[in-house]
C-alpha cells in the first residue's frame, strides 16, 4: 500500500514521537495500564500506523463489496439497497400468546419473524412428558403439534413474511409442521423464505440441547439439505452458530474458529452425503454474537466473511461465488447484559448493534434491557427494535459500504483475527475435524479457560463492568417484570389430550411405523417426517420413534 521508502519515513518519525512526545506525557500522566488487549487478548498498541498493514494487498485481501473475498460485505450496494432484516427473537407461554406478540412486532416495523422455542420442544419432549415439568412455555413458545404450530402462525401469511426458527435437534420435525402450515395457507413450499439453526455440533459443544448421538444427527441436517435444495429452494437450511460459543465464554477469535470448523464438518457431511458443493452451499447461513469491544468486533466479522470465503474456494473447490459468501445473524450479547442498572443494557445493546452493522450482518435481533432479569415486556422490546431503527435511519453508517476499512487498526484486527482463527482451524483439522475435536472436548476446554480468565478480569477489577464493579448504586428491586402464566402448562396438556382424542390415530400409528423403519434404511428423513406432522402426530411422538432407532446421546467428555 506504500511504498519502502515512505515505510521507512514512517518508522524513523514514529520512532521520534515515542521518545520524545509520548515519553513526555507518560512522565506527567502515565498511561492506566502497562499493556492493553482485547477481549480476544490481542495486545493493542499505542497507535497503528501503515507499518502495521504493509503486507495488506488491497486487491487480494480486501476487494469490492459483493465479489470475493467478500471482506468488505456481501452484496455490492449493501444497505444502500435494503437494510439489514430486523429480526427480533420472540416466543412464550403459549401458541395464542406469541401469535400475539409477532403481530404487534410486525405493526412496530419489524421485517422478520425469529422463534423462541421452550426447553421441551427443542429437547423433542411434549408438554405432558414429565421431564417438560415446570419448563412448558417458559423460555420460548411450547409447540406441540402442528396444531400449535397453525396457531402461533394465524393471520400471518408465510410467503410474505421471513421466519427464523432457533431449533436444533429436532430441526426438521418444526421445519416439517412450518411446510404443513404453508400448505394449509395455500402456499406452496417453494415461496417460503427463512431460516432453520439446525447445528447440532454447537449443541454438544456449548448450549447442550441435543437429542441423538452426532451421526444420525448430521444424517438428519443433510437430509433437510438435500430436501429443501428441491422442495423449499428459499429456505436457508443451517445457521451455523457461533452466537452459543461465545454465550460459553469463547472470545471473538475462538468463536470465527470453532463456528467455521464446524462449517467445514457440515460441507464434509453433505459432500459425503453425495450432493454438489454448489448445490447446497449458497444456503448456508451464520450466526455471530455481538459483543462490548466495537471495533475488535467489526474486525471479526471482516476476517470471518474473507476466511471462509477462502476455505469455500480453496479448501472445497466451490465455483459460485454465492457458496463462498457469509451470510450472517446477528444477535446482541445476551451475556453481557446485567440485572443491577438494566437500563444501562440499552447503550451496550446499541454498541454492539453497532458493531453488527458497521460489520457488515445481514439480519440483526437486539436484546431488551430487562434479558437479565426476565423475558422482555412489550416496552422493552419496542426499545430494543427502535435501536436498530434509529441506526438504520438516522446514524448515518448505512450510506456508504463498509464505512471503518482502511483504519490501520481496524486491517490489523482483521489480519490478526483471522490468521488467530486458521490456526486453531489447523489444530482442529489434526485432532480429526470437529466431532472429533469435540469428543475430546478439546474446544470445551478453551472456551473453559477463556470464560475463567473474563470472569477473573472482572473479580480483579482489570475489566469494568459499569454498575457492577464499579459505579454501584442503591436499587429498588424490579417492577412489571414479565412473568409466564404457570397456567400455561396446564393449558397446554389439556390441548395435546384433546388433539389425541380428535385425531386419526390410526393415520398416526402408521406414519410413526413408516418413519421408524425408514429411520433403519439410509433414505432421506423428511418426506416421511412430514407424512407424520400432516397426521398431527406430536413432536415428542415423533421424537420418540428416532429415539428408538438413533438412541440418545450421553455426555462423556474428559478433559
Amino acid at each position: 500500500m506504500f511504498g519502502k521508502e515512505t515505510l521507512s519515513r514512517i518508522q524513523e518519525e514514529q520512532k521520534r514521537w515515542e521518545e520524545t512526545t509520548v515519553k513526555k506525557t507518560i512522565a506527567k500522566a502515565p498511561e492506566r495500564y502497562e499493556k492493553f488487549y482485547t477481549g480476544s487478548n490481542i495486545e493493542v498498541e499505542r497507535l497503528y500506523t501503515p507499518l502495521d498493514v504493509q503486507n495488506t494487498d488491497y486487491i487480494k485481501d480486501l476487494g469490492f463489496p459483493g465479489e470475493y473475498p467478500f471482506t468488505r460485505g456481501i452484496q455490492p450496494t449493501m444497505y444502500r439497497g435494503r437494510f439489514w432484516t430486523m429480526r427480533q427473537y420472540a416466543g412464550f407461554g403459549t401458541a395464542e400468546e406469541s401469535n400475539e406478540r409477532y403481530k404487534y412486532l410486525l405493526s412496530q416495523g419489524q421485517t422478520g419473524l425469529s422463534v423462541a422455542f421452550d426447553l421441551p420442544t427443542q429437547i423433542g419432549y411434549d408438554s405432558d412428558h414429565p421431564f417438560a415439568q415446570g419448563e412448558v412455555g417458559k423460555v420460548g413458545v411450547a409447540i406441540d403439534s402442528l396444531e400449535d404450530m397453525e396457531i402461533l402462525f394465524n393471520g400471518i401469511p408465510l410467503d410474505q413474511v421471513s421466519t427464523s426458527m432457533t431449533i436444533n435437534a429436532p430441526a426438521s420435525i418444526l421445519l416439517a409442521m412450518y411446510i404443513a402450515v404453508a400448505e394449509k395457507q395455500g402456499i406452496s413450499s417453494d415461496k417460503l423464505s427463512g431460516t432453520i439453526q439446525n447445528d447440532i455440533l454447537k449443541e454438544y459443544i456449548a448450549r447442550g440441547t441435543y437429542i441423538f448421538p452426532p451421526e444420525p444427527s448430521m444424517r438428519l441436517i443433510t437430509n433437510i439439505f438435500e430436501f429443501c435444495s428441491k422442495h423449499v429452494p428459499k429456505w436457508n437450511t443451517i445457521s451455523i452458530s457461533g452466537y452459543h460459543i461465545r454465550e460459553a465464554g469463547a472470545t471473538a477469535v475462538q468463536e470465527v474458529a470453532f463456528t467455521l470448523a464446524n462449517g467445514i464438518a457440515y460441507v464434509e457431511a453433505a459432500i459425503k452425503a453425495g450432493l454438489d458443493v454448489d448445490e447446497f452451499a449458497p444456503r448456508l447461513s451464520f450466526f455471530f454474537n455481538a459483543h462490548n469491544d466495537l471495533l475488535e468486533e467489526v474486525a471479526k466479522f471482516r476476517a470471518a466473511r474473507r476466511l471462509w470465503a477462502k476455505i469455500m474456494k480453496e479448501r472445497f473447490n466451490a465455483k459460485d461465488p454465492r457458496s463462498m459468501m457469509l451470510r450472517f445473524h446477528t444477535q446482541t450479547a445476551g451475556s453481557t447484559l446485567t440485572a443491577q442498572q438494566p437500563d444501562n443494557n440499552i447503550v451496550r445493546v446499541t454498541l454492539q448493534a453497532l458493531a453488527a452493522v458497521l460489520g457488515g450482518t445481514q439480519s440483526l435481533h437486539t436484546n431488551s434491557r430487562d434479558e437479565a432479569l426476565a423475558l422482555p415486556t412489550e416496552d422493552s422490546v419496542r426499545i430494543a427494535l427502535r435501536t436498530q431503527q434509529i441506526i438504520a435511519y438516522e446514524s448515518g453508517v448505512t450510506e456508504t459500504i463498509d464505512p471503518l476499512a482502511g483504519s490501520y487498526y481496524i486491517e490489523y484486527l482483521t489480519d490478526t483475527i483471522e490468521k488467530k482463527a486458521m490456526e486453531y482451524i489447523q489444530k482442529i483439522d489434526e485432532l480429526g475435524g470437529s466431532p472429533k475435536a469435540i469428543e475430546k472436548g478439546y474446544m470445551q476446554q478453551e472456551i473453559q479457560d477463556s470464560a475463567y480468565r473474563y470472569q477473573q478480569e472482572i473479580e480483579s477489577g482489570r475489566r469494568i463492568v459499569v454498575g457492577v464493579n464499579k459505579f454501584q448504586i442503591e436499587e429498588e428491586p424490579p417492577k412489571n417484570l414479565l412473568k409466564v402464566n404457570p397456567e400455561v402448562e396446564k393449558v397446554q396438556r389439556r390441548k395435546l389430550e384433546n388433539l389425541r382424542a380428535r385425531r386419526d390415530n390410526i393415520a398416526v400409528k402408521n406414519a410413526l411405523s413408516i418413519l421408524e423403519e425408514k429411520a433403519k434404511t439410509s433414505e432421506n428423513l423428511m418426506p416421511y417426517i412430514l407424512d407424520c406432522v400432516r397426521t398431527y402426530a406430536t413432536l415428542g411422538e415423533i421424537c420418540d420413534t428416532l429415539r428408538k432407532v438413533f438412541g440418545e446421546y450421553k455426555a462423556t467428555v474428559t478433559f
